[in-house]
């Protein structure tokens, strides 16, 4: 029998990756079922407005890196070195022929997304600083979709540990052994009444 873990460990489990083991391929089938994930999840009056770009391809994948920014707050670092880059990515467009606007329907399917990914031992980055005019040449996108989210999947290859708030400073940051630490406000800083 599989010890399935329980929903709070899965969502403590799924944090933001930006470092991946390359070479470890995400299949179409895995990239398929992931969006399966978000096609079943909801949508703002049920219009159901978002459409989805699969890459599991290391030609279109090279195509779509030089397209995001990656972690603001590790400055001046450009992103996963070569072997440490995405393998996969889904990137979330908005048919502006079904709707003008797709409200929060992106990140509850990205966090279908993420959360079915980290059930299968994957990792991922949702990335909203996107080079958008770059990202619709180099892969042809239509006008009629609106870019909204790339996902940046992989097998992760860093440690992530959240901490708790300190001063105020919500900032990631990595240590000298490449330990990516996450700063989390606490339940009751959170809770209002």
């Amino acid at each position: 029998m599989i010890n399935y873990p329980t929903f709070k460990q899965l969502v403590q489990k799924n944090r933001t990756f930006r470092r991946f083991v390359q070479k470890v391929r995400i299949s179409r089938s895995t990239l398929r079922a992931l969006v399966d994930l978000a096609r079943l999840s909801a949508s703002g009056g049920n219009v159901q407005p978002l459409k989805y770009l699969l890459s599991g391809d290391s030609r279109q994948n090279a195509l779509i890196f030089p397209c995001l920014a990656w972690a603001g707050y590790l400055k001046p670092w450009p992103g996963p070195a070569a072997g440490e880059r995405p393998s996969a990515y889904i990137i979330i467009l908005g048919d502006t022929i079904l709707s003008r606007d797709f409200a929060c329907d992106q990140g509850i399917a990205a966090q279908s997304i993420m959360l079915g990914a980290a059930a299968r031992g994957l990792g991922g980055c949702m990335i909203g600083s996107i080079r958008r005019a770059r990202l619709r040449q180099v892969l042809k996108i239509p006008q009629r979709y609106t870019i909204l989210l790339v996902l940046a999947l992989g097998k992760p290859a860093e440690k992530v540990v959240l901490e708790k708030v300190q001063n105020e400073n919500i900032k990631y940051w990595r240590d000298r052994k490449n330990v990516h630490h996450v700063p989390k406000r606490s339940l009751k800083d959170i809770i209002l009444g």
